[in-house]
């Protein structure tokens, strides 16, 4: 009986049958590793795809709240500005009252001088004669001179009356007749300041009416006759206080700039007056 010897080719033909089987397993395993690959990248691509969609709400919800946040501080900021003009303006109409009262006292006080002086001449007895004289002939007054009219004190007080009850252009043309036939008077700086106060006050009025272009003609012209304060009499008590409402209308004129060198001038020569705090006040607020 025939026995195979060692090197026979029964026992390869075994393994070599049993290759493709292998083969095919191990082929196997390999589509199957990768179809876990690519779901694995597929998987990995649909998280970066989500992380991404949120980085992206999440800015568009970060950028939402910060444009909230910033309109809100620009709503903030324009309500101070608001408030702080209207308190602005509030304190600019009491320092006008203030003014205004404070003139009224000062010509009240002139008036009671004046009529204490008039009391006191007429209390001194003339002195007694020591022989009468002969007596002379009777003189008929003659009728006034046609030049003659009302003291400088009465003129004022006639313009001044007119200003204190309203009647602003009144007051102005009683200021500058004033102004036109006592231009040597101690009263004639203040009669010059009431005429550009008066127009101030018009514009005022005419604001209140809803007429702006009316309203800057007469800040224009309030802001001229406030110079002119300064340029006629620029050693007059109402100087700093005229060059103060100047820059006051021409804020008003929407000339800032020109407001801020006023208040600065205003400063520089008149540091101990008492517009010098409010144009302190009125300079930081047209520097910020």
């Amino acid at each position: 009986m025939w026995q195979p010897w060692k090197g026979s080719l029964g026992l390869p033909f075994v393994v070599w049958a049993g290759l493709p089987a292998v083969a095919l397993l191990a082929a196997g395993c390999a589509d199957f590793t990768g179809d876990a690959l690519h779901q694995d990248v597929a998987q990995l691509r649909q998280e970066v795809n989500a992380l991404a969609l949120a980085v992206h709400r999440g800015r568009g919800d970060t950028e939402a709240v910060i444009g909230q946040i910033d309109r809100r501080t620009r709503e903030q900021a324009a309500e101070s500005t608001r408030q702080l003009g209207a308190l602005s303006g509030r304190l600019d109409a009491l320092a006008a009252e203030v003014a205004g009262t404070a003139a009224r006292l000062e010509e009240i006080s002139q008036r009671l001088e004046s009529l204490s002086r008039q009391i006191a001449a007429r209390q001194v007895a003339p002195p007694t004669p020591a022989a009468a004289p002969p007596a002379a002939p009777a003189v008929i007054p003659g009728p006034r001179a046609a030049g003659d009219g009302p003291t400088p004190e009465q003129a004022y007080q006639a313009a001044y009356l007119d200003f204190s009850k309203g009647n602003f252009p009144l007051a102005v043309s009683g200021f500058r007749e004033f102004v036109r036939r006592f231009p040597d008077s101690p009263l004639a700086d203040k009669a010059q300041y009431w005429v550009g106060e008066s127009y101030f006050s018009l514009a005022r009025a005419s604001v209140g009416a809803g007429q702006k272009e009316k309203a800057a003609r007469e800040l224009g012209q309030a802001v001229q006759e406030f110079r002119k304060v300064v340029l006629n009499y620029p050693r007059g008590e109402k100087v700093p206080t005229a060059i103060y409402k100047e820059a006051l209308a021409l804020i008003e004129l929407r000339q800032p700039r020109v407001a801020q060198l006023r208040l600065q001038y205003l400063l520089e020569n008149f540091p101990q007056s008492e517009e010098a705090p409010l144009a302190k006040e009125r300079l930081a607020a047209l520097s910020g």
